[in-house]
């Protein structure tokens, strides 16, 4: 009998500050962050799970030492039980009376969760010799219901609606998993966007895009509407008329300022405003969606459980969802999201803008492609060209398309140098001065 050994914690901090990566209008200067876990089991092939969750550095510790606090429910815990009841797990530790009064369900504990139950989905894949997006998806109705906790939802969806949406996408699963290999997944990016570039860079980057296959981009707004208004009209005219131009407030204003602001960027036709307020103002983002029409909102990458995010979609507060595939309480959360998406009508874009969010969210729309939604109409997963080398399976792009991944696991494994050089304070990136 195998079992879970070891759980291991490493601060891994990239200095993306430095040449203004990941700039927006409320994140000036960050230095784009994993608190990263690693279990090990004593199994004979030798398979680890790796998982974790994304910070933008000050903080990292914190988070590390949270995923450090879910240590007893998973080391020294039967291997292939827990594996094969990754729901009950979920819901022992999001329950667990003590460390719930810290959210409950969300912030820094949640995280934690995300990103053990993210690494037991890696380590059950890697067993599993499949993809997570192929194992989730080759999984039956009663199975991916069985991952979900339903507590708090059976107002907007009930296990058996759950069911009934599975059950419908049933018969062209294999069909669209073929089409899926062959063609990928539409990505958008947001390369050219991050406020702290120049306009030269934002143009050449612009048209890098569009000759990449790209057919929508995303800019970040809110710092200066001047600065906004000279730069989508570069960005405008740099792609021309048929690209879509997203724009990205990150929560930068009230109501009222952000119907207003909306309304001066609309001249230059931006597909969507994302997190145009806080992430927790449920009746702020309905009543901007009525006000900025046709222009749509999009929002979830800090929306913290997916009780929030049913009220986004039962109020019509927005027409794009954004699941984040390490902010909620992982894999399992995030099927629960996909579930309520298909319920709603409403299609999902993730966010991908962090290290390693682009391995893990392809995943999650792609499973969703196959066995939930069946749909690629108007979804979009986000695409960062950034950090990507660190990873032993990084995304592959073609023609502005995320192409499936093949090899067994979530994508969340870090190379071994990376975690040995980029490892806060030690690593050599951070005691040499000028590496980068």
């Amino acid at each position: 009998m195998s079992s879970i050994t070891a759980l291991s914690t490493f601060d891994i901090r990239f200095p993306t500050s430095r040449q203004l990566d990941g700039s927006d209008a409320m994140n000036p200067d960050p230095d784009y962050s994993a608190a990263y876990v690693v279990l090990k089991t004593d199994a004979p092939d030798g398979l680890e799970g790796h998982g974790f969750a994304f910070t933008i550095g000050r903080g990292n510790d914190v988070q590390a030492a949270a995923i450090r606090l879910l240590e007893s429910y998973v080391v020294g815990c039967d291997l292939a039980a827990t594996l094969a009841d990754l729901g009950g797990m979920w819901k022992r530790m999001v329950h667990d009376s003590q460390l719930r009064w810290l959210g409950p369900e969300k912030g820094i504990m949640h995280m934690a969760i995300s990103a053990v139950i993210n690494a037991l989905w890696d380590l059950r894949a890697k067993r599993s010799g499949k993809p997570v997006w192929q194992l989730l998806a080759g999984l039956s109705p009663e199975e991916i219901v069985s991952l979900v906790d339903f507590r708090y939802l059976t107002d907007a969806l009930t296990a058996g609606e759950a069911l009934d949406i599975l059950r419908r996408a049933e018969p062209g699963r294999a069909d669209r998993e073929a089409a899926l290999r062959a063609r990928g997944y539409p990505g958008y990016t947001t390369t050219p966007g991050w406020l702290g570039y120049d306009d030269d860079k934002l143009r050449e980057l612009c048209q890098q895009a569009v000759a990449d296959g790209f057919t929508q981009i995303k800019l970040k707004v809110g710092g200066s509407l001047a600065d906004d208004l000279r730069r989508l009209k570069i960005a405008r005219d740099a792609v021309g008329p048929d690209i879509r131009i997203a724009i990205d407030a990150n929560q930068r204003w009230d109501v009222s300022t952000a119907i207003a602001w909306v309304r001066e960027l609309a001249p230059f036709d931006p597909w969507w405003v994302e997190e145009p307020t806080s992430p927790d103002d449920v009746l702020g983002h309905a009543t901007i969606a009525r006000a900025i029409s046709p222009v749509r909102v999009a929002t979830g990458e800090h929306v913290q459980n997916r009780v929030v995010f049913k009220q986004l979609l039962q109020t019509g507060a927005i027409s794009y969802l954004q699941l984040d595939a390490a902010r909620v309480a992982g894999v399992n959360e995030n099927v629960a999201i996909l579930l309520l998406a298909a319920k709603f009508g409403v299609p999902v874009c993730p966010h991908a803008g962090g290290v390693g969010l682009c391995e893990l969210v392809q995943h999650l729309s792609m499973f969703d492609f196959v066995a939930v939604s069946g749909s690629m109409d108007n979804r979009v997963i986000e695409y960062v060209d950034h950090l990507h080398e660190h990873f032993l399976d990084p995304v592959t792009i073609r023609r502005g398309h995320y192409l499936a991944p093949t090899a067994p696991g979530f994508s969340a494994s870090m190379r071994p140098e990376t975690l040995a050089g980029y490892a806060y304070p030690d690593g050599p990136v951070w005691t040499q001065e000028g590496v980068s």
